[in-house]
C-alpha cells in the first residue's frame, strides 16, 4: 500500500474531466505535416515530460518500498526466486494502481490546492491518461495475483479494492485507517499462502504488519493535518489532532516490535530485546522532532519498519 496518498474529500468531483488537459493532445501546432524537424525535438520532450510526470504520478518511494518489502518476505520465507518474483509483480502492480487512481482521483483538488509533484496536477500528465494506467495496471494485478494461489491471490485483491476503496472514499472518515491495515497485514499473509500447500501465516506476521500499517496512516498523515482539515477531510488523525496523533504515533510502533519479539514461542532472544530498544527510540524520537522536520514521524515510522523487517526474517515472514 502507497503509505504518501493524499486523496479528495468523500464525495468530491472525481478527476476525469481534468484529464481533458491541452498536455493529452501533445505540443500546440504539432502537425505532422508542416512542422518539420523542428519540431521534432519538442514533441520528443513533451513525450519524455509525459512518460515521466506518469512515472511520479505512480508514488514512487511507496510503491517500491512497498515492493521491496514484499520481495525481502517472499525469498526469507523460502518461495525461491521465481515464486518471489511472481508474489513481487502482483504487489507491484497493486501499488502502481492505487497510486495512480489517487492521484488521477485528486487532480482537480491538488490543482486548486496549488500542489507542488502533483504531474496529474500541473498538466505534465492529463489525469485521464492517469486513470487509464491505473486502470491497465489493476487489470494486470489480478491474474499475477491469482497465480499466486486462488487463496493468496483474494487476500492481496482484497487489500488492493481496500486501498482503491481509501483513495476514493474513506480518506476522509473515521475509517481511515481501516485499508492501512488491511493492506499492511495482507502482506505477509498473502506471502505465506503463495507457499506450496498454501499453510496459514502466523499471527504475529499479520497483527505486525498490521499495527504498522496503522502506524503509518499516522505518520504519514500528521505533517498535513492542518492543510487537509482546511480542505474538508475528516479521517482519523485530523479528528485527534496534532498532539493527539503524535501521542498516539509509537502505541503501535512499539506494539508492532513487541508482536514480532514475544509472538513467537519461547522466551525473548537478544534480537528480539535490541529490536524493541531501537524500536522504542526510533518512534519516540521521530514524533518529537516533527516540528522542526515534517517528515521526522514518517521517517521514524520507516526506521521501525526497518528493524520490524529484520527481526520478521530472523523468526521466518512465514509458515505454521
Amino acid at each position: 500500500m502507497d503509505a504518501t496518498d493524499r486523496v479528495s474529500p468523500a464525495g468530491a468531483d472525481p478527476a476525469g474531466p481534468v484529464g481533458a488537459d491541452p498536455v493529452d493532445a501533445g505540443p500546440v501546432g504539432a502537425d505532422a505535416a508542416d512542422a518539420g524537424p523542428a519540431a521534432a525535438d519538442p514533441a520528443g520532450a513533451g513525450r519524455r515530460g509525459r512518460v515521466a510526470g506518469l512515472a511520479l504520478a505512480c508514488h514512487p518511494g511507496p510503491a517500491l518500498a512497498v515492493t521491496a518489502l514484499t520481495f525481502a518476505l517472499a525469498l526469507g520465507s523460502g518461495l525461491g526466486g521465481p515464486r518471489s518474483a511472481l508474489v513481487t509483480a502482483a504487489v507491484l502492480t497493486g501499488q502502481l494502481s492505487v497510486g495512480w487512481c489517487n492521484d488521477a482521483y485528486d487532480a482537480r483538488r491538488d490543482a486548486d490546492a496549488g500542489r507542488r509533484g502533483k504531474p496529474a496536477a500541473d498538466g505534465t500528465v492529463g489525469a485521464r491518461a492517469v486513470w487509464t494506467a491505473a486502470t491497465i495496471a489493476l487489470a494486470l494485478c489480478v491474474p499475477l495475483s491469482l497465480a499466486c494461489g486462488v487463496l493468496a491471490g483474494t487476500v492481496h485483491l482484497a487489500a488492493v479494492a481496500a486501498a482503491w476503496l481509501y483513495n476514493l472514499r474513506l480518506k476522509a472518515t473515521a475509517l481511515s485507517w481501516l485499508p492501512y491495515v488491511a493492506g499492511f497485514g495482507a502482506l505477509p499473509a498473502t506471502v505465506a499462502l503463495s507457499l506450496p500447500g498454501g499453510p496459514w501465516p502466523r499471527w504475529w506476521t499479520v497483527t505486525a504488519g498490521a499495527l504498522l500499517g496503522f502506524a503509518a496512516h499516522l505518520a504519514d498523515t500528521l505533517p498535513d493535518i492542518a492543510a487537509d482539515r482546511a480542505a474538508g477531510i475528516r479521517g482519523l488523525p485530523h479528528r485527534l489532532g496534532d498532539r493527539g496523533t503524535r501521542l498516539l504515533l509509537p502505541v503501535p510502533l512499539l506494539g508492532a516490535t513487541a508482536v514480532l519479539a514475544f509472538g513467537p514461542p519461547g522466551p525473548v532472544d537478544g534480537g528480539g530485546a535490541a529490536a524493541l530498544a531501537l524500536a522504542g527510540a526510533a518512534s519516540l524520537v521521530g514524533p518529537a522532532l516533527g516540528r522542526r522536520w515534517r517528515k521526522a514521524a514518517l521517517a521514524g515510522a520507516v526506521a521501525v519498519a526497518a528493524v520490524d523487517l529484520a527481526l520478521l526474517l530472523a523468526r521466518g515472514a512465514a509458515g505454521a
